[in-house]
């Protein structure tokens, strides 16, 4: 089953999403002229804006649970796989395909609010699975991106994020392959259990005050190492460029070369594109669409950018042994006992904890968006949502039992599926969000505080629910 998985895998990012990927965010860059670098610092003014009431969620609590989801054990492990598998090349073309990923996670995201719907309390939900349905009037492929969505974030992803966690326990002298592993599953199971009984505005509220003090205590650490490893910083970067373009290794062995590690781990991580973001994007109530795809960059950036780029510097500047062996939270964890000694491992071990528990959390709040679009737009009964937490504990305990291999290979597969729905889509429907995108910068210029009309774009209003 491994091996058929490993196939499936290898064969969906090359060539199929690899050229898709590329094809969509540089199609979104052109024709935005480079929003996702040129709107920058408008991007950090916008995080600044509070929500129009107390009621209502803003850009900023919108930006964190999506960013609770993409910030997880991906930005350790992910990394470490990708260096430790496909060469230290890795990391190069994870930040090309995040700069490039970023326009695509500006369109996903304006058309989410563009489409999204109004709730019974007056405020907002939406996603891939609406503007899909009433953009492109394909409720079945709308249907077929949820069923996806469900068995990435309340499946593959949560398999890996559990199997990720007890991985990191391996270099302690308690670690027993056989009972350990249970042990973790079922202390992470339980309290991700716990967490979800308070809904969604719980978990925007826990990711709110756990994601930005996880970043920044893991982002000091890394730079900490890189620091006292700083004369080997020269010679990693030129490592680094030297194995991305080393097209003999690439070409010779495609599958595993630095570029589709680091294109794969890169998607894992970021998601732009994946069509995840957008369900926490439509929750936002801001005066223009816009402004949550720009708000909505800064996510891949953070990720990206800053996490993942720590864990590659840190790990390479150290200069310890790479390999197959260590791929993982293994190497991460020899890197940073080069400087703080047996407390290093240990640190790791917290960081993958508040991942992993951000993880959890912001992946089954996108499932519970797709929940209700699969049940006719209605919030699933307290019967069935109790058993649906059940479920998904018990998948994040049979995940920290199950090989790697499997975990990566699922979670690859059933994120590469909601890819290819998702990104065609955003391509027929770009020029709603472009269009969009024109009309916040003229009134910008205008020196106006934009405000979004359906009609300024040509839009119905009678077939959406806002912006009347």
């Amino acid at each position: 089953m491994v091996e058929i998985l490993d196939k499936i895998d290898s064969v969906m990012y090359y060539p199929i999403l690899i050229i898709v990927m590329a094809l969509a965010g540089i199609y979104f860059t052109v024709l935005t002229k480079g929003v996702q670098i040129r709107l920058f610092a408008e991007s950090v003014r916008l995080l600044k804006e509070p929500a129009e009431d107390k009621k209502n969620i803003s850009s900023l609590q919108a930006m964190l649970v999506s960013t609770a989801s993409r910030v997880g054990t991906g930005n350790i492990v992910g990394v470490s796989t990708a260096i430790c598998l496909g060469g230290p090349g890795a990391c190069f073309w994870m930040w090309i395909m995040c700069i490039i990923g970023a326009s695509s996670a500006f369109i996903e995201s304006t058309l989410a609010q563009v489409y999204k719907k109004k709730n019974y309390y007056g405020g907002s939900y939406g996603g891939p699975a609406y503007y899909i349905e009433r953009a492109l009037h394909a409720p079945v492929l709308s249907k077929l991106f949820c069923i996806f969505l469900i068995a990435t974030y309340a499946v593959g992803f949560n398999l890996l994020c559990s199997y990720n966690l007890q991985s990191t326990f391996e270099v302690y002298s308690f670690y027993n392959p056989d009972i350990t592993p249970v042990i973790i599953g079922c202390i992470l199971a339980a309290f991700t259990g716990y967490c979800l009984l308070g809904g969604g505005r719980r978990i925007v509220r826990l990711t709110g005050l756990i994601v930005p003090f996880m970043g920044i205590s893991y982002v000091i650490i890394s730079l900490i190492v890189i620091l006292f490893n700083i004369k080997s910083v020269p010679a990693m970067f030129v490592m680094i460029f030297t194995d991305a373009f080393d097209f003999k290794s690439i070409f010779g062995g495609i599958a595993g070369s630095c570029m589709v590690y680091g294109i794969k781990r890169g998607l894992y991580s970021n998601e732009a594109g994946v069509g995840s973001a957008p369900n926490a994007s439509a929750t936002a109530r801001v005066s223009h669409p816009a402004k949550q795809g720009l708000v909505q960059t800064l996510s891949v950036y953070i990720d990206t950018l800053l996490l993942c780029t720590a864990t590659a510097l840190m790990c390479l500047s150290s200069g310890v042994e790479r390999s197959e062996a260590v791929s993982g939270a293994p190497y991460v964890q020899n890197a940073i006992s080069t400087v703080f000694g047996k407390a290093g491992p240990v640190f790791i071990t917290l960081s993958m904890i508040l991942f992993a528990f951000t993880t959890l959390l912001g992946n089954l709040y996108y499932v519970e968006n797709a929940l209700v679009y699969l049940n006719h737009k209605k919030i699933p009964s307290k019967q069935f949502t109790r058993y649906f937490y059940i479920g998904c504990s018990m998948v994040v305990l049979i995940g920290a039992v199950i090989p790697m291999n499997a975990a990566w290979a699922l979670a690859d597969i059933t994120m590469g599926g909601m890819t290819l729905i998702n990104l065609p889509s955003c391509m027929i429907l770009g020029k709603v969000a472009i269009d969009t995108l024109k009309d916040y910068e003229r009134q910008r210029k205008e020196g106006k505080s934009p405000v979004f009309y359906a009609r300024n774009i040509g839009l119905s209003e009678d077939e959406l629910d806002f912006w009347k």
